[in-house]
C-alpha cells in the first residue's frame, strides 16, 4: 500500500470518540463518588454503576489500542515507502486497529444500552 497516510487519517475520528468517552467516564466516576458518600444508595445500583464504569474503561482501552495500531501502521508504511522496503505487516496492524475500533464501538453501544436501563430503574425506584 503506497498511501501511508490513510491509516493516520482515521485517527482524528477515533480521538473524537475518545474525548467524548473520557467525558462520560469523568461524569460516571463523579456519580459513583457521590453514590459512595450517600448512605441511601442501594448496593445493587452501586454495583451496576461500577459495571458501567468497567464497560466504559474497556471501550476506551480498545479505542486507544486502535489509535496506536493506525499510527504504527502508517509509520511502517511510510518507512516502507521511504526506504523501499517490503514489510507487509502494516496492513495486518491496520486490520487490528479496525477490529479494536469495532470492539470499542460495540462496548460503547452496550454501555449506552445499559446506561438507559439503569436510568430507568433509578427513576422507577424514586417513584
Amino acid at each position: 500500500m503506497d498511501q501511508w497516510y490513510i491509516p493516520i487519517t482515521i485517527v482524528p475520528g477515533i480521538v473524537l470518540l475518545l474525548i467524548s468517552t473520557s467525558q462520560l467516564l469523568v461524569a460516571l466516576n463523579n456519580e459513583v463518588k457521590d453514590m459512595i458518600h450517600d448512605p441511601d444508595t442501594a448496593k445493587e445500583m452501586m454495583n451496576r454503576k461500577l459495571h458501567q464504569l468497567k464497560r466504559l474503561s474497556g471501550a476506551m482501552v480498545f479505542l486507544y489500542i486502535s489509535v496506536a495500531c493506525f499510527i504504527a501502521s502508517g509509520l511502517i508504511m511510510a518507512i516502507n515507502q521511504t526506504y523501499d522496503m517490503h514489510i507487509d505487516i502494516s496492513i495486518y496492524i491496520a486490520m487490528l486497529g479496525i477490529a479494536c475500533a469495532f470492539f470499542g464501538l460495540i462496548a460503547l453501544i452496550i454501555y449506552s444500552y445499559h446506561g438507559v436501563r439503569i436510568r430507568q430503574d433509578q427513576y422507577h425506584n424514586r417513584l
